[in-house]
């Protein structure tokens, strides 16, 4: 017997996923291809019928009817940090684990927000605008050095924390608001709500996941309780500050400027419109999505997402998968195989697992089980002489999901 051939395994990589991670799958022997635009749904069902694994970046829409059609489908990569393209409850109940890469970009990010902070304090902007027309316009008036104001981030995890010590080195005092207990790094300082971040600070940055809580969270009512004067950068989700009441309070002047990057509405490519509320106001910086679009961040992030895909192929870890029960396991011994199911979690499973092995006469080497709310995930090691008897008598279980064995 012999694992399933590599080459046979299909591997989808949709949206320019940097070429390393195409070389990888590459190299390890899979038929991969790489294509540079997202599909539609439609044209997604189609593809993914004979598709093993697939990689994605935030303009692939992974949805339900679309999972349906997937019934080849192992595992996916969200070459990103966000996930929330993907239904990942209905992947879990069909035994998909998926991928993402949640810490290569903080650095790109990081940085372009203290860039647009400087940007905005000194109304960049504005003077590239007027410079641009012919407009000769040298004024100090409005224009401020960072150095001492305070900088107020809602959401201190890998990307805030990072743009906290960035911008203390500045000279910016930092103050942050989270819902969980994080520990300050540096001198930065937590407070109590996100209310008293709002009135206490210069300039405000946005870096918290799009969740229903998040929605609109900076709107008419937030922009009221905020410091006249301050800056509003969010390089977030699209959907984390209401535009039409943030381009009303610049009109207003009650807010200074604003730097954007991320939209409630996206275009789907390059050619297509662009519009949003914001568009030719005063000191405001819109840039389409590029937070994360550099050189080095995209490399490590094809890096990151194909090396977990592989990993879980090849040896059935589900480290750090978002939406699975998360197992790390060892390579699998000589002359054993390793084989791998996902079932609902219902008691009494493992139990006809074990007593399956007993009347085989098979002996289990080693054995790990990982559960959620909905699924377990199964590994156990024994040797190869039974194999295809055993994986054939789980797969005839009515509570298994998927099994797969690995030599």
């Amino acid at each position: 017997m012999i694992s399933y051939p590599k080459e046979k395994i299909n591997v989808l990589l949709l949206e320019n996923v940097h070429q390393d991670a195409f070389q990888l799958f590459q190299k390890d022997g899979f038929n991969v291809r790489l294509l540079p635009q997202a599909l539609g749904e439609d044209e997604l069902s189609k593809e993914i019928e004979n598709i093993h694994v697939l990689g994605i970046r935030s303009k692939t829409n992974l949805t339900a009817p679309v999972l349906a059609k997937a019934k080849r489908l192992m595992t996916v990569g969200c070459f990103c940090i966000g996930t929330n393209q993907v239904d990942l409850a209905e992947a879990e109940k069909k035994g998909i684990p998926v991928f993402n890469a949640p810490y290569s970009n903080t650095r790109s990010v990081a940085e372009l927000v203290i860039a647009e902070i400087v940007m905005l304090a000194r109304r960049v902007p504005d003077h590239i605008r007027n410079t641009h027309a012919g407009i000769w316009n040298k004024i100090s008036k409005n224009c401020f050095e960072v150095r001492g104001k305070t900088l107020g981030i809602v959401g201190y995890g890998h990307i805030g924390s990072q743009v906290s010590v960035l911008a203390e080195a500045m000279g910016l005092k930092v103050v942050y608001y989270d819902t969980q207990t994080v520990l300050p790094l540096g001198n930065a300082t937590p407070l109590n709500s996100y209310e008293e971040l709002l009135a206490a600070s210069d300039f405000i940055t946005f870096h918290v996941p799009e969740l229903p809580e998040t929605t609109n969270l900076y709107g008419a009512k937030e922009i009221k309780a905020t410091k006249k004067g301050a800056y509003i950068i969010n390089l977030s989700r699209g959907k984390v500050v209401d535009l039409e009441a943030l381009a009303e309070a610049i009109k207003s002047g009650h807010i200074a400027g604003a730097g954007v990057d991320v939209f409630p509405q996206e275009p789907e490519s390059n050619s297509d419109p662009f519009i949003t509320p914001l568009q030719n106001l005063q000191n405001v910086i819109l840039t389409p999505h590029i937070g994360g679009s550099t050189e080095e961040a995209q490399k490590n992030i094809g890096t990151e997402v194909a090396s977990k895909l592989l990993k879980f192929v090849n040896n059935g870890s589900t480290t750090f998968a978002v939406n699975f029960p998360n197992m790390e396991l060892n390579s699998i011994p000589q002359g054993m195989y390793r084989i791998l199911n996902v079932h609902k979690n219902q008691p009494g499973f493992l139990k006809d697992i074990n007593s399956m092995v007993s009347e085989i006469g098979a002996n289990i080497s080693s054995q790990h089980l990982g559960t959620s709310a909905e699924i377990g995930y199964l590994s156990m090691v024994i040797n190869m002489s039974v194999g295809d008897e055993l994986k054939e008598r789980i797969e005839r279980h009515p509570g298994s999901i998927k099994t797969r064995i690995l030599y």
